[in-house]
């Protein structure tokens, strides 16, 4: 029987994860991976959320076994405006969306704002999970290049007033333009980019000259290990046109599938029509577990925790990266603030594409930078994980990669 034919437009777009796919060929046992992105299990409070679970099934079973509000459990709801109040973001209840962790939240988000044929702008390179939802709904990405301070505002205002001269006049100009520009400020993935206060600042004001919505991806925001906090481009903005994606993944655990998302009233209106027939609710348990290591005040202690164990490890991995590392033109890395990857660029004359095969070979693994460049590029470059190895892996893996890239020369 034909199968492939009867597929829809959207599902013929679709492709399986690069990543996904890359962990596959590194899943044998001698090979040291860096190429996921996973928390250390250490850090999931397996022993705390059993005693939670347990006194949950006992006390609470009819609210946490049953459907809950597509908005989500109003005691989690509550819990997390506090906790954002407390990170300098006000919210209200009607602004804020629980969901089944941030990546149905970029779905969701490409179901209600994209038609086929329609522009975002993102970042080069973007978090490859934003790109992969986007492009389902069909849409053409417009890059954007960053430096060491993160989305270059400078060419953002180049390309917006070059897109604005054939937008058309009032009636075609929000179907024209950008729906909304993407970008990840904090410690990006992949490259591990701070976003400066100044560059936040000169994004909401072309964003405010030019009527575009921002979304704000922050998975990592919480997980800073050196330098001053900068304040979400959401807290500096007036105007509501900021949406917010967070997630419990790296603070808590990402197998209880939770994040929330924050956004004016009437977007988030539209969220919750579009999860309506998506799924309903998310998992009231996991909200309610969530609800509970919140108010046990176990979050911020955990956050605490992984702050200091994921520092040591990025440590580990620099001062590997120190040692064994080639001294070559071009040939350098991100000293990144948080966040759980460090980023890799080679010199141009390297493939890190080609170069894949040859690393699995030397029983190492990492995540192919050009993944992350929905338009072509970034052959030469490398994203690294620190997160989920041991220190001892993480110092043989680099000795590998660095013997590997000095083959190359």
């Amino acid at each position: 029987m034909e199968i492939k034919s009867r597929f829809s437009v959207s599902a013929r777009r679709m492709g399986r994860s690069i990543i996904r796919e890359l962990l596959k060929l590194a899943n044998k046992p001698e090979i040291i991976s860096f190429a996921g992105g996973l928390p250390c299990p250490g850090t999931f409070p397996a022993e705390e959320l059993s005693d939670i679970c347990t006194d949950i099934l006992k006390n609470k079973s009819h609210v946490s076994l049953q459907y809950s509000a597509t908005e989500g459990l109003s005691e989690l709801r509550e819990l997390l405006i506090v906790f954002l109040q407390d990170h300098g973001l006000s919210v209200s209840n009607d602004e804020l969306l629980v969901t089944t962790a941030s990546q149905q939240s970029l779905d969701l988000l490409g179901k209600i704002f994209i038609d086929r044929g329609d522009t975002v702008i993102v970042e080069s390179p973007s978090y490859l999970g934003a790109i992969s939802a986007f492009k389902a709904y069909g849409v053409r990405f417009t890059t954007i290049d960053m430096d060491d301070e993160g989305l270059m505002t400078v060419d953002l205002k180049r390309v917006l007033a070059e897109l604005k001269k054939s937008a058309g006049g009032p009636a075609e100009y929000y179907q024209n333009m950008p729906k909304f520009i993407y970008t990840v400020p904090d410690f990006q993935n992949p490259s591990g980019v701070t976003m400066s206060l100044q560059r936040r600042l000169e994004l909401l004001e072309l964003a405010e000259e030019y009527d575009l919505l921002i979304i704000e991806d922050v998975p990592y925001r919480w997980l800073r290990y050196e330098g001053k906090e900068v304040p979400l481009i959401s807290a500096l903005d007036k105007g509501r046109r900021v949406i917010n994606l967070f997630t419990f993944s790296k603070i808590l655990s990402p197998g209880i599938r939770l994040g929330w998302v924050t956004a004016a009233e009437m977007i988030i209106d539209k969220l919750v029509q579009a999860k309506q027939s998506t799924d309903l609710c998310t998992s009231a348990f996991s909200q309610a577990i969530a609800a509970e290591y919140m108010k046990r005040g176990l979050l911020d202690r955990g956050i605490e925790a992984n702050i200091n164990f994921y520092r040591e490890k990025l440590a580990v991995m620099i001062g590997a990266l120190e040692k064994y590392m080639p001294r070559l033109p071009g040939l350098k890395w991100i000293m990144p603030e948080g966040g759980l990857f460090l980023w890799i660029m080679l010199p141009r004359n390297m493939d890190a594409d080609d170069m894949f095969k040859k690393a699995i070979d030397h029983n190492v693994a990492y995540v192919i930078g050009s993944a992350f460049f929905p338009n072509g590029g970034g052959h030469n470059t490398i994203r690294l994980n620190f997160s989920y190895p041991s220190d001892e892996e993480i110092v043989e893996g680099i000795r590998r990669l660095a013997a590997l890239i000095k083959e190359q020369v």
